[in-house]
């Protein structure tokens, strides 16, 4: 406990961590003027590819939570980070249509059709996905082009349970194809590195909070910086044995994390 005392920029999963749907969790903004009162520095970290920054403010927004666009990294910022120097002829992007403008909005050459100068598929977590897209990306796949996708989430917590994520979609692909893509999003350590860089705090005064054990902390491992398991999401105690994953702390959610930080 006395090492997170020291804990100056506290990194945020989103869904399942600080709300699910509409519904922010009790305790939320308490931390978050928690973390302001010891003089440190929030942002938000979603491996959610689906909305772009700009409904992500209006959505915290609504909940009571006043940010800008310096107060996210999202796994689109970090898969155009990674895109950009690669210098590809032409992308299909699999996402949706928010998705797809930010790459555009970024310089990089998109398509959602197929083309013979195409030599990547960039998928991301497809809330507007159809069969047409799927059949597409197999027939890339089978011409050996590169493979990224935004993360290898297996599902998005909702109200009533879970939906299909990115992860998810990828593995359907890879029983079609036997091609499995490089992931950008946590447990890639990417967006962690770039929020220390752009923030200028140490590793050591970081945490990453987040619900899940195989993107959320094991990113926080890979990226060497304290890792937080919250309950309030996906995540359950027994996956710490079923993913190897070991969290430095555990918490109900994130009431009980400020109940213990303020004690």
């Amino acid at each position: 406990m006395e090492n997170l005392k020291n804990i100056k920029l506290y990194l945020l999963d989103m869904d399942g961590t600080i709300y699910l749907d509409d519904n922010l969790f009790d305790g939320v903004i308490d931390f978050l003027k928690h973390i302001k009162a010891i003089g440190g520095r929030y942002m938000f970290l979603t491996n959610n590819s689906s909305k772009s920054v700009d409904k992500y403010i209006k959505k915290l927004d609504k909940l009571g939570i006043a940010a800008t666009a310096e107060d996210f990294l999202t796994s689109v910022d970090a898969t155009i980070f990674y895109l950009k120097p690669k210098k590809y002829k032409k992308i299909y992007a699999l996402g949706t249509k928010s998705f797809k403008s930010q790459l555009i909005q970024e310089g990089l050459n998109i398509t959602d059709t197929l083309e013979d100068d195409i030599d990547c598929l960039c998928m991301g977590f497809d809330t507007e996905l159809a069969f047409q897209k799927i059949e597409d990306a197999c027939i890339l796949l089978g011409r050996d082009i590169d493979y990224i996708a935004t993360n290898p989430d297996l599902v998005c917590p909702t109200w009533y349970g879970s939906v299909p994520d990115c992860g998810s979609v990828s593995e359907m692909l890879y029983n079609a194809t036997g091609k499995k893509p490089f992931f950008i999003g946590k447990p890639n350590s990417l967006m962690v590195d770039l929020a220390v860089e752009k923030t200028g705090f140490a590793r050591e005064q970081t945490a990453l909070i987040g619900d899940r054990l195989y993107t959320d902390i094991a990113c926080a491992t890979n990226a060497q910086v304290k890792g937080i398991f919250v309950l309030s999401g996906e995540g359950t105690k027994d996956d710490i044995q079923k993913y190897g994953v070991k969290p430095d702390y555990i918490y109900k959610d994130i009431k009980t994390l400020l109940n213990d930080l303020t004690r």
